[in-house]
């Protein structure tokens, strides 16, 4: 064989295996070091059942007697059930406070803490806060080994990180995988940026630790999105620094707070960029405000689009609910807006989180159609009233471009672009100056729920 063809031949045996290798790392030091400090957490609750339902039968059915005879009393008479659950959960310091998950622990009647050193412990709960779904559990011990703390906002999609935890009770079980993403928000759970990733996690990993490859960690394995129940390859994890934050209240306060706004918000699209003469679609676009609350009393107005927050970009509507809940109530903040085509400053006190419903409006038959689609009247005095609002004209019927965008028969117009709606007038006259080809934007209420929806502008 010739010198060329030796040398192509090492390159071929020896190049694969030594891309190989520096693709897939070792994680033996990681667990090694840190696996200690994960813990399987066990709880029991006790519920009252009421016993078997009673069964409604047929006056003088032959089976209603014999049906009741067959039945042991004693099953009949509401008793206790206990029931039980696992999780897990890491120790971050030495006299043994443990992060989790609230879920894992929520309505616990006892708390058990396992150790990989087989040594048991009764877990006393500092405090839990649903919506971040972060718990602080507190064992009487010393000297324990801890983990250490990382930074998320360092991670990048593709980097590898390791979960440990006790899936189906199988403890301190290694897995590992990729960041998928960062800053996902999950429905009904604005108040978290979660990290995505592919590690697989199942029922019992719950409330452990995500590491990344230095060995910190970066997170608190909390849900994941599935069909089936099982693991699908998405995976979500509270960043640290938010559960962090969390616990130092838990375990100062014995509760976390979270600020207030007051106000109701959706996505900035395109369409409404150019509906609200916004160069580019950014910030967080206000669809409904409590009257009562922080904002309406700081002048924040429906239609105005939060650009800035206490010295903070909203790229992304998303990115609002997080700086708000992470405010202190009380504090002041500055806030940047957008209104009729300028920009501007407020001075807002950021009140404490709570949330409030508003009545359904009434669906009536109805109109004229116009050239969105749109058939209207003017809402009535008790709508009003039961409503909670001044203003608006409710959509008696609808079709064409309105309806393809989701507009419904008993939503409320309550303005359009910057304009509020007083009569079925005025919105007709609105309608018919709007320009083709352009789009506009109706607030539409639905329920308890304001929303600014696009629509282009159809020709006379």
């Amino acid at each position: 064989m010739s010198q060329y063809g030796r040398i192509l031949a090492f390159l071929i045996l020896v190049l694969p295996v030594t891309v190989f290798a520096n693709t897939l790392p070792d994680f033996t030091s990681i667990v090694q070091k840190y696996g200690n400090a994960v813990v399987n957490i066990s709880t029991t609750q006790t519920i009252r059942e009421q016993g078997i339902p009673e069964f409604n039968f047929p006056e003088g059915d032959p089976f209603a007697q014999l049906f009741k005879q067959l039945i042991p009393p004693e099953m009949n008479q509401p008793h206790n059930v206990t029931e039980r659950s696992l999780g897990s959960g890491f120790i971050i310091s030495p006299d043994g406070y443990i992060l989790t998950n609230a879920h894992v622990v929520d309505g616990a009647d006892s708390i058990v803490v396992k150790l990989t050193d087989r040594r048991q412990f009764k877990g006393k709960l500092i405090g839990e806060d649903k919506r971040t779904d972060v718990a602080l559990v507190k064992i009487n011990a010393k000297n324990l080994p801890t983990v250490k703390i990382g930074n998320p906002a360092t991670l990048k999609p593709g980097q590898w990180v390791v979960a440990i935890g006790a899936p189906f009770g199988f403890d301190n079980s290694v897995t590992a995988g990729v960041v998928s993403a960062l800053g996902r928000s999950l429905p009904d759970d604005n108040y978290v940026p979660f990290i995505q990733t592919d590690v697989p996690i199942n029922p019992g990993n719950s409330g452990g630790p995500l590491f990344n490859l230095d060995g910190e960690v970066v997170g608190i394995n909390s849900q994941i999105y599935s069909k089936t129940g099982g693991y699908m390859g998405l995976s979500f994890a509270i960043p640290i620094d938010v559960a962090l934050n969390v616990s130092q209240q838990l375990r100062q306060y014995g509760k976390a707070s979270h600020g207030k706004l007051g106000v109701g918000i959706q996505e900035v699209t395109p369409e409404l960029a150019q509906s609200f003469g916004l160069a580019q679609s950014r910030g967080a676009l206000v669809s409904s405000v409590d009257p009562h609350g922080p904002a309406a009393k700081a002048g924040i107005k429906v239609s105005d689009i939060i650009l800035s927050y206490n010295g903070h970009n909203i790229r992304d509507a998303t990115d609002l609910p997080r700086l708000v809940g992470d405010t202190r109530p009380g504090t002041k903040v500055s806030v940047g807006l957008w209104r009729h085509g300028h920009q501007l400053n407020v001075e807002v006190t950021v009140g404490a989180l709570s949330s409030g419903n508003a009545p359904s409006p009434a669906v009536q038959k109805a109109a004229k159609v116009d050239r969105l689609g749109l058939a209207v009247r003017i809402l009535t005095k008790d709508e009003r009233q039961k409503l909670n609002i001044k203003h608006g004209v409710v959509v008696v019927r609808v079709k064409g471009i309105a309806a393809n965008v989701g507009i419904e028969a008993g939503d409320v117009i309550l303005a359009i672009n910057n304009t509020s709606i007083s009569n079925v007038e005025m919105f007709n006259q609105l309608v018919a100056k709007a320009a083709p080809g352009k789009n506009i934007a109706l607030l539409i209420m639905r329920g308890n729920t304001s929303i600014y929806v696009p629509l282009e502008v159809p020709g006379h």
